[in-house]
């Protein structure tokens, strides 16, 4: 069973120094169709850190929409934001649920290793991430992950899995079709020319093809 609020668009926040910017893109890539936003900044202080994350909090909760801080459980916790996401050199999702409690959203970035996210659903993650499966600009330090993976995965996890690392409205199809719940999206979606309208692109998309999907499948099973 899908955690509520863990699939279709996952909007991950750009390296941004401008706040009310940051927001208001934030604000267009929710109205666009983006189910969840992660708050990740890797180079700003602590206090800029705070400040962008207290905005997006209040932002969410007017939308309804959760937020995610990538790696730091600290802040998370003091902006009183819907959860965390892990990478493998943070804390275990076992002592993050300790930090959390029950009612927040742990997700874990499980590379392209499935045992890694057979062990992240074990101690307790809400949803794993796979990837990157196109080259990335956000993050170039990325391992590469096969397509058939989110096939693997779909056969041992009862969590969902997130397919991240280069995704465009051109290549996200494919992932979603292989199996993908949720699709995080950075860079083409925040430096679009109207980060709306990308939003909703990629949403539609997305429905379309787990529509698409989920019929192919009925029907194979009439026949089986």
């Amino acid at each position: 069973m899908l955690h509520p609020g863990i699939g279709g668009l996952y909007a991950i926040t750009p390296d941004v120094i401008d706040t009310s910017n940051l927001v208001m893109l934030t604000q267009q890539a929710i109205t666009g169709g983006a189910q969840l936003i992660q708050y990740r900044n890797k180079t700003a202080d602590r206090i800029l850190k705070l400040e962008q994350a207290t905005l997006l909090v209040r932002l969410c909760q007017k939308l309804h929409i959760p937020l995610i801080i990538n790696d730091d459980i600290d802040l998370a916790v003091e902006v009183g934001a819907d959860g965390v996401h892990l990478g493998m050199e943070d804390m275990t999702v076992t002592e993050a649920r300790r930090r959390l409690g029950l009612g927040k959203i742990i997700g874990a970035s499980c590379y392209n290793q499935l045992r890694y996210a057979i062990e992240a659903e074990q101690h307790g993650a809400d949803y794993v991430a796979f990837g990157a499966f196109f080259v990335s600009i956000t993050k170039l330090d990325t391992v590469a992950a096969s397509i058939n993976l989110l096939c693997q995965a779909k056969q041992h996890l009862h969590i969902p899995i997130v397919a991240i690392g280069g995704i465009t409205s051109d290549n996200v199809a494919e992932l979603i079709h292989r199996g993908a719940d949720a699709v995080a999206v950075s860079n083409s979606l925040y430096s679009a020319v109207n980060v709306q309208s990308e939003a909703k692109k990629i949403s539609c998309i997305f429905e379309q093809t787990k529509y698409s999907t989920y019929h192919f499948n009925e029907l194979s099973n009439d026949f089986t």
